[in-house]
């Protein structure tokens, strides 16, 4: 869960700067996938039954790698630079490499 709240404030960090907060659409996409994957974890916690666990931590990863993809289209329209896309990058990574679940 840490890592998601941190991952989230990031991409808010990151999506309140002024190109990318004129970006409305990927904007909202972007900070929506973000809570995506920190909700989806708390779902998870307070589910009752495994499967509905790892369902719910099956889709706070692919919400992790819809912000990864994100990622990439704020960078490539230049609203991140090397070091920002870089670090909120590898955060999502971390996101989804912890929530790797064998079901």
């Amino acid at each position: 869960m840490q890592t998601a709240r941190s991952l989230t404030n990031k991409v808010y960090a990151l999506s309140g700067k002024e190109k990318f907060e004129n970006d409305w659409a990927l904007n909202d996409q972007i900070r929506r996938a973000a809570i995506s994957v920190m909700s989806n974890i708390s779902e998870g916690f307070e589910s009752r039954t495994r499967a509905q666990f790892v369902n719910s931590l099956g889709v706070a990863k692919a919400s992790a790698g819809e912000v990864r993809s994100q990622l990439y289209a704020a960078y490539d329209q230049g609203y991140l630079d090397d070091e920002e896309f870089e670090a909120v990058s590898d955060q999502a990574d971390k996101a989804s490499r912890q929530l790797y679940i064998i079901g």
